[in-house]
């Protein structure tokens, strides 16, 4: 049976994905790679930096929207897909659905990372907690202070909304 075109590109560029994980490895990176696309056509790559930069934000996905952000200037990638190597972190796929992908097509599974010790699901599991019982102690502070900061923001008449 033969590929239509479009199963084509999505192995093309899931390969580009898979090969910016093996090179990031031999790099001194993670085993992370991501490539976001729109229209056939690639718009930026990211690879897993987080020990090489010393930034724990620096993950294939965040490093890839981050230069698709500033190549296409803009803060939003509608109509975009995103081939990443691994199934995103929690972080990364918050940032996916902030940054408006239309669609994430991933190779490893987290279940597959986590065999490698890149396991996320204590973050999963922090997440449905109450703030009691999180490992990080959460403190609300000053709540009608900070609330100036959504009010202005509230009434700028000019804001651009995200």
């Amino acid at each position: 049976m033969e590929m239509r075109n479009s199963e084509l590109l999505d192995r093309k560029f899931m390969e580009m994905a898979i090969e910016l994980s093996i090179e990031n490895v031999a790099n001194g990176g993670g085993p992370f790679g991501a490539v976001i696309v729109r229209d056939g056509e690639v718009v930026a790559t990211g690879t897993n930096r987080v020990t090489a930069n010393n930034d724990p934000t620096a993950h294939a996905e965040v490093s890839a929207i981050r230069a698709a952000c500033a190549k296409e200037q803009t803060f939003k990638l509608d109509g975009c897909t995103c081939y990443t190597s691994c199934e995103p972190c929690p972080m990364c796929l918050s940032a996916l659905y902030w940054a408006g992908v239309s669609r994430i097509v991933y190779g490893n599974t987290k279940d597959d990372a986590k065999a490698i010790d890149f396991d996320d699901s204590f973050i999963y599991d922090e997440i449905a907690k109450p703030y009691a019982k999180r490992a990080i102690r959460f403190e609300n502070m000053m709540r009608e202070e900070a609330l100036a900061g959504f009010r202005a923001w509230t009434d700028k008449s000019d804001k651009v909304e995200y």
